[in-house]
């Protein structure tokens, strides 16, 4: 290509300079209009031409947006470093008055609609454009997903404007059902319940626009895309973009941890363990049950059992219900019952109302010796409680941003057994029957760094409140679950709180590299022993898929009171999640 000609460059190198020298903004307004433009903020020095039209554009919308509809820039003048604009601000508009055409006086209440909010009030257009939203967004949750809203009989006196506002439905339309597009082999009958969309009711769009989210919460389904809907002879079929994913779940996980007793004939190792399975979407219909052993140290284990029947009597209702046992060493034996039924939305998350039995007894061989009452104790606990979960979660196993709430909160009565072993006179200065508050929480957070770096920021924590407390009441934490750089719960509590900062870097789908902090403060309130802490756990990781399932390995080191951040006393968890 030949060069330019020299008088043709010289015109392009003037037309460049015009367009990047800095420019000074003057707006020339009616003396009327300038009071109303002190209180708009704009530059008036640019770096160049285009920065210059954008800031003048950018305020003759802002002017139109707060009622000044006939705002304009009349004409513009540029000068070698100076841009002036003639401004037409105008008159204010108001609603005289906008009334209700065909809406029935229930679907404007819904909407928003409050007449006192449109008479002799400035005329927003982006307010006006909100209440056509939401009057459109309850016709579509009525059966009327094409519908419309207008001005009709728009009457203008100088800048009042009345009107009424009209609605034009369209045609009606009824769900026809929902098709499955993909691999997964969850029935249609279970889905139609969860989802809530049944055959010939009235079309619901929310209803469409909160089935992904719905679906997302479920793990054993992978989600392709958001749902997609088809309207034929005034039926609308949709249509579900999901496959199945391998959620059933078997976790073999085995760790090696100093012992602390190593007195002669013990081993200065030991292993803990922890094998769980986990069952869902049995025969395609959602249901889901699991089991858990873990053994802790040589004398200490629970168990844990759990089930779900999702569409309890064809509702939404979930009923689940869920065992737990606790034995430590020849201390005590606790076993915690719990029923519970769940109600899963998408935008308000999903409510539980439970109830729950906790019963703990001594396994003390030597009680009758004691002359004060020992830190454990026969006792019940019967309570009613509450839960919450907000899930915003991208994905349930290897989530990469969005946020995850769940709250709970339980009271009831604790009841204290004596013991026929125990002498008698040792209760005498404790209340048999008290109540009972327990309270727990945890919040996430992930946030993508990069390409392939997220984030993830956790607080969770429990409270127990009573006035009379005992060692097999507490809580426990310590160990991979909960405070890693400790052994498996370590750590007796009956109020505590433990932040986590974890640096995830993907090299794969399901695979990762990671650093971690746990931060905890806890406190431990015995009559005989007043306790708190605050322990902190570092470490790294590595997680990735193999042919048995996924691999994680974890090195972590912990400090607290009596354990400094050393070597000697690190912890090494391994173990594999194979999913079928």
């Amino acid at each position: 290509m030949p060069a330019p000609a020299p008088a043709k460059r010289d015109t392009i190198r003037r037309v460049v300079r015009r367009l990047v020298h800095p420019k000074a903004l003057r707006l020339q307004t009616e003396a009327a209009d300038r009071a109303v433009l002190r209180r708009y903020r704009y530059r008036t020095t640019l770096p160049d031409s285009v920065a210059a039209l954008h800031e003048v554009r950018d305020l003759v919308l802002a002017l139109q947006a707060d009622a000044y509809l006939t705002a304009s820039a009349d004409t513009m003048r540029w000068g070698r470093d100076t841009l002036v604009v003639q401004l037409y601000v105008g008159e204010k508009f108001r609603w005289a008055r906008l009334r209700n055409g065909n809406l029935g006086d229930g679907l404007m209440t819904r909407a928003g609609y409050r007449e006192k909010f449109y008479r002799n009030q400035p005329f927003l257009p982006t307010e006006w454009t909100r209440l056509q939203q939401r009057i459109v967004g309850e016709a579509e949750t009525q059966g009327y997903p094409f519908a419309a809203v207008r001005l009709d009989s728009v009457s203008l006196r100088g800048a009042e404007i009345e009107a009424r506002v009209v609605l034009d439905r369209g045609p009606v339309i009824l769900f026809d059902s929902i098709q499955i597009v993909g691999s997964s082999k969850t029935k249609k009958r279970f889905l139609t319940k969860y989802l809530q969309i049944f055959p010939n009711q009235p079309y619901n769009q929310q209803r469409v626009d909160a089935a992904a989210q719905l679906l997302r919460q479920l793990p054993y389904v992978q989600v392709k895309g958001d749902p997609e809907v088809r309207f034929s002879q005034g039926k609308a079929r949709v249509y579900l973009l999901i496959d199945d994913r391998n959620a059933n779940q078997f976790d073999a996980i085995v760790g090696v941890v100093p012992n602390s007793n190593t007195s002669v004939g013990q081993r200065k190792l030991q292993l803990t363990g922890d094998v769980t399975i986990n069952l869902r979407n049995l025969r395609g219909g959602g249901k889901q049950v699991g089991l858990q052993w873990r053994k802790v140290d040589i004398a200490t284990q629970s168990l844990d059992a759990h089930y779900l029947h999702p569409n309890f009597f064809g509702t939404p209702l979930e009923l689940g219900a869920s065992f737990n046992l606790y034995k430590q060493a020849n201390a005590f034996l606790t076993v915690r019952p719990r029923l519970q039924v769940t109600y899963p939305t998408a935008r308000a998350g999903r409510l539980t109302f439970f109830t729950e039995r906790r019963s703990s007894r001594l396994l003390d061989t030597l009680l009758e010796a004691r002359t004060t009452l020992p830190d454990t104790i026969d006792s019940q606990y019967n309570s009613y409680g509450v839960a919450y979960e907000w899930n915003r979660l991208d994905d349930l196993y290897f989530p990469r941003q969005g946020v995850l709430i769940y709250l709970q909160g339980a009271v009831g009565t604790k009841s204290i057994t004596k013991n026929p072993e125990l002498n008698d006179t040792l209760y005498s200065r404790i209340a048999l029957r008290s109540n009972q508050i327990t309270l727990s929480g945890r919040i996430e957070q992930y946030v993508r760094i990069g390409s392939n770096g997220v984030l993830m920021g956790r607080v969770r924590g429990e409270a127990l409140l009573n006035q009379r407390l005992f060692l097999n009441d507490m809580f426990r934490i310590g160990g991979l679950a909960t405070l890693r750089g400790f052994s498996e719960n370590y750590f007796y509590t009956n109020s505590y709180a433990v932040g986590t900062a974890e640096f995830r870097q993907f090299t794969g789908s399901d695979a990762y590299v990671f650093l971690f902090l746990d931060q905890a403060y806890l406190r431990r309130d015995l009559v005989n022993s007043k306790f708190w802490d605050a322990p902190t756990g570092v470490g790294a990781g590595l997680s990735f898929r193999t042919g048995a399932g996924v691999f994680q390995f974890v090195y972590s080191m912990g400090q607290a009171k009596g354990q400094r951040l050393a070597p000697n006393a690190s912890k090494i968890h391994f173990g594999i999640t194979s999913r079928f």
